[in-house]
Formats: structure tokens, sequence, C-alpha cells
């Protein structure tokens, strides 16, 4: 009988000002940019969320090795328009990996969402999900997100618009 290994456990852990070289080289990869926006756009959400006290900012990671960045903040943080389907006392959810990782990052999503649930009162969590990005909204999907619309989103392009409500 063959031996079968173990799953990977995709872990999310805090970020630290540590992270800020790691996340700096990722945001040069050209993949990366291809999740839509561009380096100063993914720039401006993280420095946007390492200034709030409430964002939950997320390292994550495959046998402690770092494979990815998760971020979540009340959508009343972000300025500019929003989606008006979007319920006030959202959570804004993101993920990205490098593109060696995708299908790891299949868990992360409910990871995130289940993290917010259980530490703030959001009502929904949402995402916006580049339209380029298919894996990431089949992850999302799987996490219990459903998809609304495609939103021409000022930075990031046209992306899926997905919400998750909070369970009951």
């Amino acid at each position: 009988m063959a031996e079968r290994s173990a799953p990977l456990a995709v872990r999310l852990r805090p970020a630290t000002a540590e992270d800020g070289f790691l996340l700096r080289r990722w945001l040069n990869d050209p993949a990366i940019a291809a999740c839509g926006g561009n380096r100063a756009s993914w720039e401006a959400e993280i420095a946007l969320a390492r200034l709030s006290e409430t964002a939950l900012r997320r390292i994550v990671t495959v046998a402690a090795r770092p494979i990815g960045y998760a971020q979540a903040l009340e959508l009343g943080l972000k300025a500019g328009t929003q989606p008006p389907e979007i319920p006030t006392g959202t959570w804004d959810t993101q993920v990205w990996s490098m593109p060696s990782r995708p299908r790891l990052l299949a868990a992360v999503p409910a990871l995130l969402a289940e993290e917010v649930f259980a530490t703030t009162l959001a009502v929904a969590c949402s995402a916006l999900v580049s339209i380029r990005q298919e894996t990431m909204v089949r992850a999302y999907e799987q996490a219990g997100f459903r998809w609304r619309r495609i939103w021409h989103d000022p930075l990031f392009g046209p992306a899926w618009l997905l919400l998750k409500e909070r369970p009951h």
C-alpha cells in the first residue's frame, strides 16, 4: 500500500513590519500586477490596512513558508465609490499569492472570512477579484462568497464583486 502524504496546511499569521521587504519584493513580480491594478494601487491598499488599528493583515504560509498575503478591513475606511449592493458594516477582503502557488490559496478566503466574523461585528465580507483571476474567484466561491456582478473598479479594472454574509 502506497503512503499518502498529508495535505499541506495553509495558515494565516499576522503580518509584521519585518514583512515589508517581502511584500515589496512580491509587488515587483509582474504576475502580482496581473491580479489587477498596479504596484502603486497595491501599495496604497497595504498601507491603508497597515495604518488601520482594526484591519487584519496576514501572511499566508504553508509549512511556515510565506506564499501570499491577505488582508481585511472595514469597507467604510476606503475612499471612493462602493457598489450599492454592499451593506454598511461589510469588510473588504483581498488575497494574492506568488504565481506558483494559486492552488494552495483555495483555503485562504474561508480562513480570512472566518477570522473577520469571529473578531468583528462585520455583517458581511466582500471581495473584488480581477476578471483575469478565475482561480481566485473559484476559491472565494468555495468559501461561500456569492457572485453579485462585474464592478468596474477605478484602481483594479473590471472585477467580480463577491459577497459573503455573516453566518447566522
